[in-house]
């Protein structure tokens, strides 16, 4: 999931082709579905994200009781409004009257915490979770942002590379010369391992596939201490898109999307080329490589929808793409590496959805 923040932004006005009554405003690369005549090209308004939380109070006073998603109809999801997609809420609530938005926007405030917005968490089903204990020593996976959120975080024409988003919950694994660790997205950010239980999925997804065994051959390759690996864990039974796969059964599906290692001078993440390379060499297996070559938002957006590739048998449709840049430079955006994702719109609306971490 991307990073929470309630940010005042610059609104460009689109007109809706489908309702009178209604307009588009733009931000990034979003657009969320406004009342006409509500905003003007240039104004200032506040931007709550999609996967946010809202207080009951704010949901009143924005006019969206029992219009919101959840059993408590309080999180922002993705829908389409008279066929076009709305991505987030624009608001100007009355906490921020007589604020300059401009100047808070210079500033780069956050208004989460003073309007009560907090970040969804997906539910962790049984069969994902376990007992945790401390590891101090496991690498965390990171929040990608939302290039429609953040459009200036590729330079256009850098060399990129774009590897399909798969729809399963991501597995952080982390080896060192004295422990191995298995953790969740959420659980490895808070330094917690799942304690290690042949039953538990990501337990299940890492022996069967060899990603021990394989980290350990890195290591030695790479001349390193500690690896982490990062993959994917799908499947029926992980969540609404199984890719052919059966992650009920005793070798769920599993495909590593990232790979880190420990140097002197701190964490490494190998660029996309290594990566391929050395995932071959371990053969562990790898998310497919969709798109390779200069980076053009309209081509990379496109390219997020369409039919998953994972199975080779387009069981579904995509979920997305994500891109990283070939040399995975340092990006002053993320204040991080250059990674962001593209979500396709038909998977942010699909009915019946599942979205455990």
């Amino acid at each position: 999931m991307s990073t929470l923040r309630v940010t005042a932004e610059r609104l460009t006005i689109h007109p809706h082709d489908n309702a009178d009554a209604l307009e588009l405003a733009q931000v990034g690369l979003y657009r969320a579905v406004v009342a006409k005549g509500q905003y003007k090209t240039g104004d200032w308004a506040l931007y709550i994200p999609e996967g946010s939380l809202l207080p009951d109070a704010l949901i009143e006073e924005l006019g969206l009781t029992g219009k919101l998603a959840g059993s408590a109809k309080n999180r922002v999801k993705a829908v389409r409004l008279r066929g076009e997609l709305s991505q987030g809420i624009v608001c100007r609530p009355s906490l921020v009257n007589g604020t300059d938005l401009a100047a808070a926007h210079a500033e780069d405030r956050d208004f989460a915490t003073d309007l009560g917005v907090t970040k969804w968490v997906p539910p962790i089903p049984v069969h994902m979770a376990g007992e945790m204990v401390a590891a101090p020593d496991l690498v965390p996976w990171i929040d990608i942002e939302d290039v429609k959120r953040y459009p200036a975080l590729f330079e256009p024409g850098e060399p990129v590379v774009a590897t399909e988003k798969i729809h399963g919950t991501a597995c952080a694994f982390t080896l060192t010369p004295t422990d191995a660790y298995v953790s969740s997205k959420g659980f490895s950010a808070k330094r917690l391992a799942i304690k290690h239980n042949p039953s538990n999925l990501y337990w299940r997804a890492v022996e069967t596939h060899g990603v021990p065994e394989a980290a350990a051959r890195i290591a030695d390759r790479l001349n390193v201490e500690r690896v982490a690996v990062f993959g994917e864990v799908f499947g029926q039974g992980v969540q609404d898109l199984a890719y052919g796969a059966n992650g009920k059964g005793e070798r769920p599906g599993y495909a590593v999307f990232d790979v880190a290692v420990s140097t002197d001078s701190g964490i490494r993440w190998l660029n996309p080329s290594e990566l391929t390379e050395i995932l071959t060499t371990v053969g562990l297996p790898s998310v497919p490589v969709l798109y390779s070559g200069p980076y053009d938002t309209d081509t990379l957006m496109a390219l997020a929808n369409g039919r998953e590739t994972v199975s080779g048998k387009d069981a579904h449709l995509r979920e997305g793409l994500v891109v990283r840049t070939a040399t995975d430079r340092y990006s002053p955006i993320t204040g991080g590496r250059a990674i962001g994702k593209f979500v396709s719109p038909a998977y942010l609306t699909r009915k019946g959805g599942t979205e455990y971490e």
